[in-house]
Formats: structure tokens, sequence, C-alpha cells
């Protein structure tokens, strides 16, 4: 156990919803660490700043939510190898020299709770990806390395869907994996994974694709969690899907930002159980 309560935080805008705090909190009580980690909001034009005064009060690492994560990495001073690749990070861990590392856990969150929690295999499977920004790209080359056969990434401003495809091409080269950009009124075919990368839940928009690309018993997941899911979720289910919100990847990517902040790994399968429980 360490001698003082070290601090963390997440930080975005908005940031009120977040159970990354309890989360953390037990994370720490299981593993018999002591910190402290709260909720940083900071204003949309101010998260250089925002970092910089948490770093000054002796912050040793936070996490990144929206709409911040694809401007972390330019404060880093080393990325890691998932940052590099899909250009956005939701960790950042401080060095006691000013030093930042930036990493991206959101992928190995995803596909713990697809694979582990929810118990759907990701080898062979054909998926959608809903999205381009920084959600969507911290989950693109864990998805492809989990082996699926196909990805399509569909977004509505197709440049940036395209860009996406094209920074992950020479990894789904590798993996054998097929890898297309559309927008979402251009989908045709039907998948057996759709993933909500969008910020359609989190604003109450609609659904951003029609129902056709599910198919009976397709695993529809959104990345938001609690009520801000709930019309993507009643959406899937109205249409023969399995549904899942994103409560799942928060409680497996926390515990990988534990992991590396930490170097213990908690046992995120007995929080998550106990979170669902209580819900």
């Amino acid at each position: 156990m360490t001698s003082s309560a070290d601090l963390y935080c997440v930080m975005g805008n908005p940031v009120a919803h977040s159970r990354s705090p309890a989360i953390h909190a037990r994370f720490a009580e299981l593993t018999g660490q002591t910190l402290a980690y709260e909720r940083r909001l900071v204003p949309m034009d101010g998260f250089v700043q925002g970092v910089r005064d948490f770093m000054a009060e002796g912050g040793r690492g936070c996490n990144i939510t929206v709409p911040f994560k694809i401007e972390a990495p330019r404060l880093a001073t080393h990325c890691s190898e998932r940052v590099q690749l899909a250009g956005a990070a939701n960790v950042l861990t401080f060095g006691a020299d000013g030093s930042i590392h930036a990493d991206n856990t959101d992928g190995l969150g995803l596909v713990a709770d697809i694979t582990r929690n929810a118990g759907v295999s990701l080898a062979g499977r054909d998926v959608l990806l809903l999205g381009a920004g920084g959600a969507a790209a911290g989950a693109l080359g864990p998805l492809l390395r989990a082996g699926v056969r196909h990805i399509t990434v569909a977004n509505r401003t197709l440049a940036r869907a395209q860009t996406l495809v094209q920074s992950h091409a020479a990894l789904a080269l590798l993996q054998n994996t097929e890898l297309l950009a559309l927008e979402p009124q251009a989908l045709e075919a039907d998948f057996d994974v759709i993933i909500n990368a969008t910020a359609s839940s989190l604003t109450g928009a609609d659904v951003p694709v029609a129902a056709h690309v599910l198919r009976p018993g397709s695993l529809a997941c959104d990345l938001m969690y609690g009520p801000a899911a709930q019309g993507f979720l009643d959406w899937a289910k109205a249409h023969g899907a399995v549904p899942r919100d994103g409560l799942g990847m928060l409680v497996e990517q926390a515990a990988e930002a534990f992991l590396l902040w930490r170097g213990v790994r908690p046992p995120s399968a007995q929080v998550l159980a106990e979170m669902l429980r209580a819900a």
C-alpha cells in the first residue's frame, strides 16, 4: 500500500455522468492501493490548461473522455503504439520529470467486454463500427487484432472514415481482415456485431443507421451507458438484436488504465458484476 493518496481523474466535457471515480475507488479497495480519483470538467477550449493545472496539483494520471481523445496525444512526450495507430488517447500518465505518456485502453476494454463478459467470439465475425472519432479510433486496432473477418467503418463524414481506415490498412492486411469505409446511408450488408461509437446517444440523436444492418441475434453495442444508451438498446432489441451498453467496456478499459498506473490488475469482472447488481 502506498503511503499517501496519489491523485487521478477523468477529464472531459461533459463528465458529471462518469462512473469512473466509483470504479477506480473499488479497484483501489480490492487491490490495497491508496489513491484519490475525481471528475474534472474542463471548457471545450481548455483541455491543455486543464491538464497542466492537474499536473501542477500533483496529479499522477488521468482518463480522457469526449471530446478530447484526439487532442490528448499532442500533449504527450511519448505515445504508445496503440495511440500512434489510433491518433487518439484515453489515458495519460504523468512522470515526476514532467513527462506525459499517452496510451489508449478503449479498444482493449471493448474487446474484453465482448469476448469475456458477453461471451461472444469476434474471430471470423463481420463488424460494423459506427463513427470515426476518438472512441472509434481507439477501438479499431484491437478489433482487427481480435481476428474479425470484416469491418466496415461508417461515418456521416466519409472522409473521416476513409482516413481512419487508411491509417489501419497495414494492420488489416496483416490480419487478413477486410476493412472498408462507407457513409451510413450506403450500407447494404448486415453484420454480426454493431458498435455505436458515435455521439448520437450522448446528444439524444436518432440511431445513426438503418435496422437492416442487424442480423437476428446480432450483438449491438453502444459505447455509452446508463440512460444515454437506452434509445440505442431499445432499437436493437426491437429489431431482434442482443443489446449491450458500454458499462462493461468502461470497467475493462479502466482496469487496463489502473494496471498502467499502479502495476496491479484489478478484478474487473467482480467490479462489473457488483455494479450490475446495484443497478
